[in-house]
């Protein structure tokens, strides 16, 4: 049985959503036809993207279980909960391709900010830096910042232990983590800059072998970031061999994205290419004014990659400002070994000219410290600064900008979180629409309430995937919407090795996100950044509603999804 719905009639409640999709005039063909079966759930009426990227077309969902078991036409009226989707976009869950959330999983499980946005998988780990194994050197500071921020117990060194106390607690979405290069080199050989003997390097290749034979899905390097920036490109080679084997995937924050843009790329591929394995860009980026001309390189780079046989692929959140610590200012050299350490150097009166000359060449970069915002302190004295830029907080406490971030960051024990105004629109618009681009929030789930509504964090921890949907689809019209539902479902879920997920099919995990085209929208701002999105009115995951009408029902249906072994 088919049913032919014209492009005339799918514009009475979504002309703008169609004219982005590319419908055309060759009107959506209804698929399938279910008779006389019994669902928990019936999704009736919507307008079905499959996430393979091919047409629209209207269609019931019949859901038993965890499982998608009929697309069609489902006649019968035996489900025990139907949700009209008339009028609605019915897709595959969001796949959130670069995710931080780790320990902020068990202060509220939850995981308001992502699944309102219609996220129904966490691929977490990034950058490096993951929940295990926690190094012996830090594990007492790690320890206590738990406690002190989330009011956790730090109860695991391991994968194994990290994954168990998840799934003791329960959680709203899918979750997965890569391991960080940092945590495996800080626990193997310290936090120092220097290069690893052939027993550490070998101690090294065990542990990235073992959490991905425990569930981890790759490996992922920080290389802006201490201790992964003291590595060179032959170790990191060395662990993507052994993710390889594995068959895990590599994702690496590159070495730079800004003034060496276009050698860290060289270095990630290569990297990729050596060790034969599947190559993650992190947040895709061109940093600082200075080096946004190079645009066409950096998209040619990658397109080169491709051709040449690396499988590659890129995250992208669509904003123009990104966010970290304010320690990423001051030089690699200093950071090294603990945050004690660290804190003794910016202290140590013999070091000021060599940090103040490090900090000055950072300005040159941004052209202004008003471009740094203040997102997150701990102390309530230090509260006041945030959401004001570094040269505001400089002029309130009449200090230099250096004098200001360095006593912060004294003060907050290095803990104070940053956003910066660092890239152009024009060439955000280019890098989401590339076909090797997805999307990633480079965020973790927070909530306007509780111990994770912490300072005036970066929007895209509630708003990316609504952005997209909403400013740069159905606004901008910079891509069908199609397309880029392929490259947040289907394509991150074969990238990572998500079986059965990514896609509408009949024999599939229900991961099912249902929006308004003509409402989805971020809501998230700069200076009002804890506000849940609109025009997401219900997701599920695993077959299960969590949210539903726009609110979220309390139900914790997620998985740990762990790497399989090869």
């Amino acid at each position: 049985m088919k049913k032919t719905i014209t492009r005339r009639n799918f514009l009475k409640k979504s002309s703008k959503f169609v004219a982005a999709a590319g419908l055309g005039g060759c009107g959506i063909l209804l698929k399938g036809c279910a008779l006389k079966k019994d669902f928990d759930l019936i999704i009736r009426g919507g307008y079905i993207i499959d996430g393979t990227g091919g047409e629209v077309f209207e269609a019931d969902i019949g859901i038993s279980g965890d499982y998608i078991k009929e697309i069609g036409q489902i006649l019968s009226v035996r489900g025990k909960s139907v949700i009209e989707a008339k009028d609605l976009v019915v897709c595959p869950g969001f796949i959130d391709a670069h995710d931080h959330t780790d320990v902020g999983l068990l202060a509220n499980p939850k995981a308001e900010s992502s699944i309102r946005q219609g996220i129904t998988t966490l691929v977490s780990g990034n950058c490096g830096s993951s929940a295990f194994p926690v190094a012996e050197e830090i594990f007492e500071e790690t320890k206590e910042n738990l406690k002190e921020l989330l009011q956790l117990d730090l109860t695991w060194r391991d994968i194994n232990g990290f994954f168990s106390r998840i799934e003791e607690k329960g959680i709203a979405l899918n979750y997965s983590s890569l391991v960080g290069h940092g945590e495996v080199r800080g626990a193997a050989m310290g936090f120092n800059d220097r290069p690893p003997s052939q027993e550490e390097l070998e101690k090294m290749k065990m542990m990235v072998g073992e959490n991905i034979e425990n569930g981890a899905i790759g490996l992922s390097t920080g290389l802006e970031y201490s201790p992964g920036s003291y590595a060179k490109p032959d170790e990191i080679i060395e662990l993507c061999k052994v993710a390889a084997q594995k068959g895990g995937v590599y994702a690496t924050h590159m070495r730079d994205e800004g003034d060496k843009l276009i050698e860290s790329l060289d270095e990630s591929i290569e990297a990729a290419r050596a060790a034969g394995v599947s190559l993650q860009i992190s947040h895709f980026k061109i940093a600082n004014p200075r080096n946004w001309n190079k645009i066409d390189a950096a998209l040619a780079k990658i397109e080169e990659a491709k051709n040449n046989g690396v499988s590659i692929f890129c995250d992208r959140y669509p904003y123009i400002a990104g966010s970290t610590g304010l320690s990423y200012y001051f030089p690699l050299w200093a950071k090294q070994g603990t945050t004690a350490e660290f804190l003794a150097r910016l202290k140590d009166p013999a070091l000021q000219e060599r940090l103040q000359a490090h900090l000055a060449e950072q300005k040159k970069k941004l052209e202004s410290w008003d471009k740094v915002v203040i997102s997150s302190v701990v102390t309530e004295e230090n509260k006041k600064f945030e959401g004001k830029s570094v040269l505001a907080g400089a002029k309130e406490t009449r200090k230099s900008p250096y004098d200001f971030m360095k006593d912060l960051l004294i003060e907050e024990k290095s803990r104070v979180g940053m956003v910066t105004f660092m890239m152009t629109e024009e060439n955000l618009r280019r890098i989401l629409a590339h076909p090797l681009v997805g999307v990633g929030t480079d965020g973790s789930a927070v909530a306007p309430y509780g111990l994770l509504r912490r300072g005036k964090p970066h929007p895209r921890h509630y708003g990316t995937f609504p952005r997209v949907l909403g400013k740069y689809v159905r606004e901008e019209k910079i891509f069908p919407m199609p397309e880029i539902m392929k490259k947040i479902t289907s394509i991150p879920a074969q990238k990572f090795g998500f079986g059965k997920r990514g896609t509408l099919k009949s024999g599939y995990f229900a991961d099912i996100v249902i929006f308004d085209p003509d409402k989805v929208i971020d809501k998230s701002t700069w200076t009002d950044p804890h506000q849940y999105p609109e025009g997401i009115e219900y997701v599920l995951v695993n077959g299960r509603v969590v949210i539903k009408e726009g609110e979220h029902t309390g139900d914790l249906p997620g998985k740990i999804l762990r790497k399989e072994k090869v």
